[in-house]
């Protein structure tokens, strides 16, 4: 294993791990210089599974034995051990989820490849917030959910909160930044998907109305937060939908939304995969 012991919170070796607390900062720079960071041995090890490579490791000695497998994995990435003091001096933090990694991004996916199997679509409308983010893509893992479309103006899945959020499922599901919207709808509609907008408009139809038609492609756009969906993404949505309230409470988070939609709205394929582990055989 490569380890490289750090003594100085300046090494130059590290500079991937610099004030990692500065969001705007990390926003602008992890993009552009094609890494993001992996925070928790759990979420590192769900990024290495999804074939992610690390351009280094940065953790304290008390955990080595638990990255030992991994380390021997990549003995020619280096891996910097370092005290808590000196780990924190750099990040901002207290690490006390474990290592971090600095891993390269993966070559951006083409939307073409992604839609093609898809039957289940979410598209999120301009999300800033990384927590939101993280839960929307941890929802659309866990409930059926076969691929994660996001506006350009959206935060970045691979921002160091929504990764965490997630529990490394931004690793499982796969995505596309969207170069255009709400111009992207025409090709979801030429590949064969309705369209359907979550949105609090008077003619909006009642989610179960919607999941009664099952239809074979379905794309649901969710919007930021606040705000809601733009007027113009409306218009040229093919339907929306709402979830009915009760208790005179008007709306949802956008996360606990996405969940309700994506339950509710999960294809008939993903339904008889859940029905064929609900009642197994008894044991006389």
């Amino acid at each position: 294993m490569a380890l490289e012991r750090l003594a100085d919170a300046a090494d130059p070796r590290v500079t991937d791990y610099t004030g990692l607390t500065d969001t705007q900062l990390r926003r602008r720079r992890e993009p552009a210089e094609g890494l993001y960071i992996a925070e928790s041995t759990k979420v590192l090890r769900r990024a290495i599974d999804a074939g992610h490579t690390p351009r280094s490791f940065f953790l304290t000695d008390k955990w080595l034995p638990d990255l030992e497998d991994i380390l021997a994995r990549f003995p020619d990435t280096p891996a910097y051990v370092g005290s808590e003091s000196v780990l924190e001096d750099i990040t901002g933090f207290h690490l006390h989820r474990g290592a971090l990694a600095a891993m390269n991004r993966p070559a951006p996916l083409a939307l073409e490849d992604v839609l093609h199997s898809a039957h289940r679509v979410a598209i999120l409308e301009d999300m800033v917030d990384h927590t939101n983010l993280g839960a929307v893509f941890r929802s659309a893992a866990a409930l059926g959910v076969d691929a994660v479309l996001i506006t350009p103006r959206c935060a970045d899945p691979l921002y160091r909160r929504a990764i965490r959020v997630s529990m490394g499922t931004v690793f499982q599901v796969p995505w596309v930044r969207l170069d255009s919207w709400p111009g992207s709808i025409a090709m979801l509609r030429a590949s064969g998907f309705l369209v359907a907008a979550l949105a609090l408009a008077p003619d909006s139809l009642e989610l179960q109305e919607l999941s009664q038609r099952d239809p074979d492609r379905l794309a649901l756009i969710l919007g930021t937060e606040g705000e809601g969906l733009s007027q113009s993404t409306l218009e040229q949505a093919d339907i929306s939908v709402r979830i009915p309230m009760s208790s005179a409470v008007d709306s949802l988070n956008v996360a606990a939304a996405g969940a309700v939609a994506f339950w509710e709205c999960r294809s008939s394929a993903v339904q008889r995969s859940e029905s064929s582990f609900a009642d197994p055989p008894r044991v006389r």
